[in-house]
């Protein structure tokens, strides 16, 4: 009889308000009994396929584009397909991202082919998986709500307006306050009596880059002048607002080539350069006119 490799399992919960636990699984030879949650279960796949009853009706699902939807407080179950069982990555989203209310339309679809969908859940997956990321993971978790909501009640976004570029700017002026301590989007909208998405779209359209992106250039910024005073790179990464010297690593590296150690000490090799050329003894030559020209060695 075949070998049949044991499961794989990660999970944890992140500090993203509406995410009750994020659950990564390789699954080549299991049953899920029937069971119901109080959250709601978003489900990508990234390898194989997975048959799954709910309410007493079955699926199977083997298309890597699309989503799985399963509801709260509805039965259901799960299976290994094939032999080589099925790789999934899970959000368990609870009430406050979407209503009970919807629960119903998700019993009747709970498969979506929506590879836009798909994309923003599987960034949103990146985003949970890094900590100190909880701006950008809130920003893409109300992205997925939203197009979750298209889908469950034809729900459409409201387009940036007149307003949109006050909004941007007012938005834009409370991240550059808070560029150490963060601002997270939920505050920001209370603020600035916005819904989150809308400041999201707002800031977007007005800047051409999202609020969360805006705000780790600033702090990478920050960052850059306080690497060439000297400081060293894990203190930087705490005081400008990063959650340790592996998150500024991870952006500082993306933005500007180098990790900041090197980036440090490029600066100290230019010191130290710039003074052994004022340390060295200045000659002179004659010039074709008669005139001394001072030589610095080369």
């Amino acid at each position: 009889m075949a070998h049949r490799r044991p499961p794989t399992v990660s999970a944890w919960r992140p500090r993203v308000p509406g995410i009750a636990e994020v659950f990564h699984a390789h699954f080549t030879d299991h049953a899920y009994p029937a069971h119901t949650h109080d959250t709601w279960d978003l489900m990508i796949l990234d390898d194989g396929a997975v048959d799954f009853g709910l309410d007493r009706r079955r699926h199977a699902a083997a298309d890597l584009s699309a989503v799985l939807l399963l509801p709260p407080g509805v039965r259901h179950d799960g299976r290994t397909v094939t032999t080589a069982g099925f790789r999934k990555r899970v959000l368990y989203l609870d009430t406050t991202v979407l209503p009970e209310r919807l629960v119903g339309k998700a019993v009747d679809a709970p498969i979506l082919a929506d590879p836009l969908l798909r994309d923003r859940i599987h960034r949103l997956h990146v985003a949970v998986g890094h900590p100190g990321e909880a701006v950008e993971a809130e920003s893409r978790l109300l992205l997925v709500a939203e197009r979750l909501r298209f889908h469950l009640e034809a729900f459409r976004h409201r387009a940036p307006g007149r307003d949109a570029h006050r909004l941007a700017v007012e938005l834009r002026e409370l991240l550059d306050a808070r560029v150490r301590v963060g601002l997270s989007l939920r505050e920001a909208a209370a603020v600035l009596h916005s819904h989150p998405t809308h400041l999201i779209r707002c800031f977007t359209q007005t800047y051409g880059l999202p609020p969360h992106t805006y705000l780790t250039g600033k702090r990478i910024e920050l960052a850059r002048g306080l690497l060439l005073d000297g400081q060293r790179p894990a203190g930087v990464a705490t005081s400008v607002g990063f959650h340790d010297q592996a998150h500024l690593n991870r952006h500082f590296t993306r933005h500007v080539g180098v990790t900041p150690a090197r980036y440090a000490a490029g600066e100290n090799v230019s010191r130290r350069r710039t003074r052994q050329a004022s340390q060295r003894p200045v000659t002179s030559r004659m010039s074709n006119e008669g005139v001394i020209i001072p030589d610095i060695g080369h």
